[in-house]
């Protein structure tokens, strides 16, 4: 089992930056893909940004340029560092993981992100 624990949401102005976090409760090590998620209110839950073992990256075209994901195994965290923020940006963001050798999906619980002046 592994639970995913995300932080670092809150309200944000427009241009600003913020950057949330997604604690593991194991090591990161054994991750084969991590990734953050986002829904906004009446849309699909969509692809943000991914990490995979190998540290190789990939965004949704939307946020490049912009986000930033990365992870630190000291303290099995992973981090979606977000700038230049635009109320489009306004979702809940869900981190994500996938075990290596494990079918099955661990979500977080989500941490709210809301971008208004």
């Amino acid at each position: 089992q592994v639970q995913l624990v995300e932080s670092g949401g809150e309200l944000v102005q427009p241009g600003g930056s913020l950057r949330v976090s997604c604690a593991a409760s194991r090591s990161i090590f054994s991750f084969n893909s991590m990734a953050w998620y986002r829904q906004a209110p009446g849309k699909q839950r969509e692809l943000v940004a991914a990490i995979s073992r190998g540290g190789s990256t990939n965004y949704v075209d939307s946020v490049k340029g912009r986000f930033t994901i990365s992870r630190r195994y000291n303290d099995n965290t992973v981090y979606l560092q977000m700038n230049s923020l635009e109320p489009e940006d306004t979702a809940v963001y869900y981190c994500y993981a996938k075990l290596t050798g494990d079918l099955r999906d661990y979500w977080g619980q989500g941490t709210q992100v809301t971008v208004s002046s």
